[in-house]
């Protein structure tokens, strides 16, 4: 059995699909792009896909992971290649990567997220993001399951920063943005609970909602405060010991291609 590593984007409008609806076009890219996927046991198998940390519905991202099982041998440039063909606009496999190491969730520690707030003056999101960082703990409240929910979200957050858009940037009004780098800690501390602390500690609370972003995800080293590549080991380990040329040439293609 091989095991794929994938990340992969929502842009545009594909950002408001749930985790369900982007399970349900994977899974039919899959087998349009007839990929060779291993299934589980049982009276309804399932494809063998291993999700990890989506991000919320109404966030766009350039960093989303997924593991997937083969039954044969796949290039993974080819089968990345294969799925974008498959995939609308707005989800592209951007990096594939076989596995040769365990944990990946594990090395989602962190994330980079970005945050435009149209109407919100870039003076005061400095105003605000120095009032949230000198705080020892910022309280903020979501509804979960079981109702109303307060926790700490000021510790998750690793670093926060207020950046003045391009000067060519187009549209008249003010805008802000906001880039931070957020530890992923139990319970989740997400982009709008941040925001939420921003207006708890200094009243900024932008007219419209904000667009945001993930950027990156990935392990985080606490002496610069980056966060880096989870496929990084993965695509050296593949370097050190490539798998048998001869073998995976032979199986790169679904059996009959390039017959027609």
């Amino acid at each position: 059995m091989q095991r794929i590593r994938l990340r992969y984007t929502k842009r545009g409008r594909l950002r408001f699909t749930s985790h369900r609806d982007f399970q349900r076009a994977f899974e039919r890219a899959l087998r349009r792009a007839e990929v060779p996927m291993a299934y589980s046991a049982g009276f309804t198998p399932h494809p063998k896909v291993s999700y990890a940390n989506a991000a919320p519905t109404g966030t766009g991202s350039e960093a989303e992971y997924l593991e997937i099982a083969l039954t044969a041998m796949r290039d993974p440039d080819q089968l990345r290649e294969l799925l974008n063909e498959s995939l609308p606009a707005g989800l592209d496999v951007t990096d594939a990567v076989e596995a040769r190491t365990s944990g990946l969730a594990d090395r989602l520690q962190a994330s980079v997220w970005e945050m435009r707030l149209d109407g919100v003056a870039p003076e005061d999101a400095e105003k605000a993001v120095e009032a949230f960082l000198a705080a020892e703990s910022v309280e903020v409240q979501r509804r979960a399951k079981n109702g109303m929910r307060t926790f700490d979200a000021r510790s998750a957050v690793a670093d926060l920063q207020a950046i003045r858009p391009a000067a060519d940037r187009p549209g008249d009004g003010p805008c802000a943005i906001l880039r931070l780098v957020v530890r992923h800690l139990t319970p989740a501390v997400r982009p709008d609970d941040v925001l939420s602390g921003l207006r708890a500690v200094a009243d900024l609370a932008p007219p419209v909602p904000a667009a945001v972003t993930r950027l990156a995800q990935g392990l985080f080293d606490e002496e610069s405060g980056t966060v880096t590549d989870p496929l990084a080991p993965d695509r050296e380990a593949v370097t050190a010991a490539p798998p048998m040329a001869a073998g995976l040439t032979a199986a790169t293609a679904p059996d009959g291609a390039g017959s027609a």
